[in-house]
């Protein structure tokens, strides 16, 4: 069986256990980085804007040690109505957004950046994914919370474990976006860099 050769390393910059899963998927080898960057947003700024700032400037941080690989870059920023919900970091705050949440659509705007270091050639996508929550029960969010603790997750919910029993509806083009990675965008985007993942 004959193996490809990929003549650039591959770097995810992301601390997220979740991306480096989602990118194990495509069974290319790669090796990630913890960029260190500022993810506060700017005055004016729309979510999809925010996005892919932070997305370009994690790939950037990482082009600085790697001058010569291709890097991915992802970000993700979750909007109820107009309000952005972070990551809640402890119980009380994840119980707040979930109440926010039930029975109202919440939108996930995933960037992805893929940079080519040594050409500097970027290639950019935001992939929105929304999700309708259930009109849950203080006890279900208690529940939920209990059992799968999501304190670092955008929405307090994983929609890959047990958090997909609080989702009513689906609606995007690619669920990996959701979890953090669009991997359909990034299977193109590496083709455009002459990366065949099959």
């Amino acid at each position: 069986m004959k193996t490809q050769t990929i003549a650039q390393k591959i770097i995810l910059g992301s601390s997220s256990i979740y991306r480096k899963e989602l990118l194990q998927r495509l069974q290319i080898p790669f090796q990630t980085v913890s960029p260190e960057i500022n993810e506060m947003p700017l005055d004016n700024e729309s979510p999809e804007e925010t996005a892919a700032r932070l997305a370009e400037a994690k790939a950037r941080e990482v082009a600085r040690i790697f001058p010569q690989a291709l890097i991915i870059g992802s970000d993700q920023v979750a909007v109820l109505e107009d309000t952005r919900l972070g990551k809640p970091l402890n119980h009380g705050n994840a119980t707040e957004q979930l109440r926010l949440m039930r029975g109202k659509e919440v939108i996930f705007y995933t960037a992805l950046c893929l940079l080519n270091s040594s050409t500097d050639r970027l290639q950019m996508r935001v992939i929105p994914f929304c999700i309708k929550f259930r009109q849950l029960s203080d006890q279900q969010i208690e529940n939920y919370l209990l059992k799968e603790q999501p304190y670092h997750c955008a929405g307090s919910a994983k929609s890959e474990g047990l958090g997909i029993a609080l989702i009513e509806r689906m609606t995007g083009d690619d669920p990996n976006a959701l979890i953090g990675l669009p991997l359909i965008s990034l299977i193109d985007m590496l083709a455009h860099e002459g990366v065949a993942v099959i």
